[in-house]
């Protein structure tokens, strides 16, 4: 069936001040641990004519959206808040520690409220999620 027509939807919204690389890095991270949590979201390995095979690619596609720092806090809130939906953020201190057990520590001493974010990552009900991105632009 067509993306279109799925019955869900998967979107990673990227911080709209982080330059190409860094956009880069975050959608990455975010989709990362989607792509292992949601079960059924890639689809089988595919070969190709010659019979190698090649990594199965998530069968509803996935949007790459910007937003703002606050209207990424404000999605991820929404989304988080919602049972229906799954959602992988990367915290903006992140990239900007270099050993994950500093990362951990920073997290822990850094509240919800005080928290921004590289890039959101959320899957759920089409309708549902559609209200919660709204009309964000494509990462261009």
């Amino acid at each position: 069936m067509p993306t279109r027509a799925a019955r869900l939807k998967w979107v990673v919204v990227v911080n709209s001040d982080l330059p190409p690389g860094r956009a880069a890095n975050a959608a990455i991270c975010a989709a990362a641990p989607t792509a292992v949590q949601v079960a059924g979201l890639l689809g089988t390995d595919v070969p190709d004519a010659d019979g190698a095979l090649h990594p199965g690619l998530p069968w509803l596609g996935c949007s790459v959206l910007t937003a703002d720092s606050a209207t990424l806090r404000a999605i991820r809130a929404k989304a988080a808040a919602r049972p229906d939906t799954y959602v992988a953020d990367m915290p903006a201190v992140a990239q900007r520690t270099l050993v994950y057990t500093d990362y951990a520590a920073s997290m822990a001493g850094t509240a919800a409220d005080d928290m921004d974010y590289c890039a959101v990552s959320i899957v759920g009900p089409r309708n549902r999620v559609d209200k919660i991105v709204g009309k964000l632009p494509l990462l261009p």
